[in-house]
């Protein structure tokens, strides 16, 4: 079950407390349970997928087309739809829900979303340039960022220079984020550390797709006691 996502939103951040002293920072999202809205065949598409909804939305706020397609398939109309591909679709039917019930027997998760938007910035918030010279000449143009082109040949400014521009307000992907603890009641998950974004923004959370062996924190803690427990051998 854990080939699909939850979206979740960021509700901020706190920290977690261990009977070892530890203090762990952690981010703190709801995950909205998640609705499938539409298996897709291979025959049809040529690959198996399942649609799932996301979140309410008001009737008055979608378009004919939309209220024809939540009417034809008999559900609730949902705020965001998204489609994820996976290896058999026999798990899966039309109006099952989902919640963070997936995430039981996982131990670190990938997330993406949104960082918080700049604005437009010049070249040495945006790249850390080092900016031109505070004197000797210099006039007016302490922060800009130089010369951009060249002179003949090529003659123009190549895609992709560093210059000044918008910034922020991209989509990242965290990988191999913890998870400290699931509070399935109040639909709540504890991952460990910073995610991009600000309050109240989307979060895509799935398994991670990396192979990690690295131990939990739990897991070391539990070694620690362990280690304590068993005698020391004597000294010859």
């Amino acid at each position: 079950m854990t080939e699909i996502a939850l979206i979740g939103k960021k509700i901020g951040m706190t920290r977690e407390f261990y009977k070892t002293g530890q203090i762990v920072p952690v981010t703190v999202i709801k995950v909205e349970k998640a609705r499938v809205i539409n298996v897709i065949d291979e025959n049809k598409r040529g690959y198996k997928a399942v649609q799932l909804g996301f979140g309410n939305i008001k009737s008055s706020k979608l378009t004919k087309a939309m209220k024809g397609f939540y009417a034809k398939k008999n559900t609730e109309a949902k705020k965001t739809l998204k489609e994820f591909r996976v290896k058999s679709t026999e798990n899966y039917k039309e109006g099952n829900e989902f919640g963070l019930e997936i995430f039981n027997e996982v131990k670190f998760v990938d997330t993406t979303s949104k960082t918080i938007g700049k604005g437009f910035a010049g070249a040495m918030k945006r790249w850390n340039f080092g900016g031109l010279r505070a004197t000797h000449g210099v006039s007016v143009s302490h922060r800009s960022h130089g010369s951009t082109g060249q002179r003949q040949d090529p003659g123009k400014v190549f895609k992709g220079k560093k210059m000044a521009g918008h910034m922020g307000d991209k989509f990242r992907t965290m990988q191999n984020l913890e998870i400290i603890k699931t509070d399935l009641e109040n639909e709540l998950l504890y991952l460990k550390g910073s995610i991009p974004g600000s309050k109240n923004s989307e979060i895509l959370v799935k398994k991670s797709v990396k192979v990690i062996n690295k131990l939990t924190i739990n897991e070391k803690i539990e070694m620690a006691e362990e280690a304590k427990k068993t005698p020391d051998k004597k000294k010859k």
